[in-house]
């Protein structure tokens, strides 16, 4: 029977995705499994934007995305390369 864990870490999270991986486990079916298994979690989030968010008020729906669409052009170039390269490991 499959119910959500209620407390986990993101770095557990990421082990359980690792492990899958390494056994060949395409990610269409990590992504289900992760899901069945860890309800809405944070795995799948994108970490730096949503701390630039947290604790943040917005007044409306188009202050939200004003905020998302902006935040990756106040970006340095180096966060986009850093990124792409931890894609490789």
């Amino acid at each position: 029977m499959d119910f959500p864990l209620q407390d986990c870490t993101t770095e557990e999270q990421r082990g359980v995705v690792r492990f899958l991986w390494a056994k060949g486990v395409k990610p269409v079916e990590i992504h289900r499994r992760m899901l069945a298994q860890y309800g809405q979690s944070d795995y799948y989030k994108f970490g730096p934007l949503k701390e630039a968010l947290r604790g943040r008020r917005f007044d409306s729906d188009e202050e939200v995305k004003e905020a998302v669409h902006s935040w990756p052009r106040e970006q340095p170039k180096s966060f986009f390369s850093t990124g792409i390269q931890k894609l490789v490991e």
